[in-house]
């Protein structure tokens, strides 16, 4: 089951999305941002490159914007001939059904025949500024709703490849065709299967409503000396999470402000309202991330090492080209009989982890995962059909390829925002402030993946660890402490030996005899 937890504050949002209790993706707005995927501008242009077929549009960010002649779309003429209308008052309604349209661009074409420097364009945000470049650009305007995509000046009619059956391919053109108005292009969303022709057509006002808006806008600008103007803002983030991903599987929304709350309230109760009730007013003691562990689990999945599997961890190193990420067994090979089936175990349990980690720190561009090592070439297949499958929910563009002879798989994943990066160092208790260490909550989520571990796939009983005061008192503190949670879980009660000789993360577990026992 899926769960939307929005936290507020004065600075901004936070929404965590968790699927059976486990954070899967995470996202910071500020209230001051802008420039967010889907934002539409009026942008100055400031520079043409012929030598990249590309231009460079002033829309307010301190880097200019990149325009690439491919992110055109075959009718920026006729945007460019409307926007020119609008803001000269030439135009007197958003319709565009008597529009006259200009020829569409070549494919092959120059953008310096298209553009001059200092001309005023309309433009949509398709890649948040990110590091030292500022953002990429599309003259190809599209509005996105709950089940469908308006395209203005186009007038195609396209089905989600994802839609599979022809019969409801062809019912959902037919519902869209006898709605659509001319020169209004439609894209059929995958969640529009088996919806109304009511649905359909509430999504299609909805989206016209917002195409009158940026016609409205246009006219409000008019030709006053602005080099950049948002002329339409993307809804919110957690509003762009429900129109996209609300289902069945959605059991709660919970919000920790009034306002959030009713806007949030408003929308579920028109885009699905048998889900109304899940949205929630939290009114709690503890901040609404301590209640429902998302703080916890952010700093044990932000860390350089993630464990996993009772024992097992991923290493996750970026750099400037690539992301690499090492899948470890721990000891757990070592004392397996079978070998080659533990690894396909480890590593099909890994795919889920890694995907889950690439959703949550939204990584893109080209990323490695070194497996486990595994010798059969049908096992191989059945790595790769894991990590596939795995990465089968993640709504980023991403393409995987096969195992390599050395285990290497590799993947390319889409990227339109700035990478998701948490410090989870604290300040070390034994250096006197002079060094940082993994926060308590990292190491504790390690030391009850392997007792989790010992106990369940092992066997072991009567288990102590030996640890740190600080991470002890960690594991005890409170009534229902940790060691409580564990002996509700495990059904056993672990003893936790302190030794101050220990530095801070450092932990061992002891069998019934106080023998260290090997992991």
């Amino acid at each position: 089951m899926n769960e939307l937890i929005i936290d507020a504050s004065e600075t901004g949002v936070r929404i965590a999305l968790t699927q059976d209790k486990k954070l899967i993706e995470l996202h910071q707005e500020r209230h001051n941002k802008n420039f967010n995927v889907g934002d539409i501008y009026l942008g100055t242009v400031k520079k043409i490159t012929p030598s990249l077929n590309s231009a460079f549009v002033d829309i307010g960010h301190e880097k200019p914007a990149f325009l690439h002649y491919h992110d055109l779309g075959p009718n920026v003429r006729s945007l460019n001939k409307y926007t020119q209308m609008c803001r000269a008052n030439k135009i007197f309604k958003a319709d565009l059904s008597n529009f006259p349209k200009e020829a569409i661009i070549e494919k092959t074409g120059k953008i310096a025949d298209l553009y001059q420097k200092n001309e005023v364009v309309m433009v949509q945000i398709t890649k948040e500024p990110i590091s030292t470049k500022g953002p990429r650009l599309s003259s190809e305007i599209s509005l996105a709703g709950r089940y469908l995509v308006l395209v203005p000046f186009s007038d195609s009619i396209n089905v989600s490849k994802k839609l599979k059956s022809s019969a409801e391919r062809q019912r959902l053109k037919s519902i869209v065709l006898s709605l659509k108005s001319k020169n209004f292009g439609v894209i059929i969303r995958t969640v529009a299967e088996g919806k109304e022709d009511d649905d359909i057509r509430n999504d299609l006002k909805e989206l016209i409503e917002r195409w009158n808006q940026i016609f409205k806008r246009l006219k409000e600008i008019g030709n006053k000396e602005i080099p950049h103007e948002k002329v339409l803002g993307e809804m919110d983030k957690s509003q762009s999470l429900l129109r996209d991903m609300l289902n069945d599987d959605f059991s709660n929304i919970v919000v920790n402000d009034t306002n959030i709350y009713n806007d949030l309230k408003n929308y579920v109760a028109r885009i699905s309202p048998e889900k109304e009730k899940i949205v929630k007013l939290f009114s709690g003691k503890q901040t609404l991330f301590e209640t429902f562990g998302i703080e916890r689990q952010i700093k044990t999945s932000f860390a350089k090492t993630v464990t996993f599997s009772g024992g097992c961890y991923l290493v996750i190193e970026h750099t400037e080209a690539m992301h690499v990420i090492d899948i470890n067994s721990g000891s757990k090979l070592n004392n397996d009989s079978d070998q080659e089936e533990t690894a396909i175990r480890i590593n099909q349990d890994a795919a889920k982890e890694v995907a889950r980690q690439l959703r949550l720190r939204d990584m893109g561009g080209i990323i490695i995962v070194d497996f486990i090592d595994v010798r059969r070439t049908g096992n191989k297949r059945l790595v790769y059909e894991a990590m596939r499958d795995a990465m089968a929910t993640d709504r980023a563009k991403h393409k995987i390829l096969p195992l390599s002879t050395f285990g290497l798989v590799q993947i390319t994943r889409q990227r339109v925002r700035p990478e998701m990066n948490i410090d989870t160092l604290e300040v070390c208790p034994q250096c006197k402030g002079t060094g940082e260490v993994n926060s308590s909550s990292v190491i504790v989520d390690e030391i009850e993946s392997t007792l989790k571990y010992l106990i369940q796939e092992n066997g072991n009983k009567k288990i102590s660890i030996a640890t740190h005061p600080y991470i002890a008192a960690y594991i005890k503190q409170g009534l229902f402490s940790l060691r409580f949670k564990w002996w509700r879980k495990y059904n056993e009660w672990v003893k936790i030996v302190t030794d101050e000789d220990f530095h801070y993360g450092e932990f061992h577990f002891l069998n019934a005899q106080d023998e260290e026992i090997k992991i």
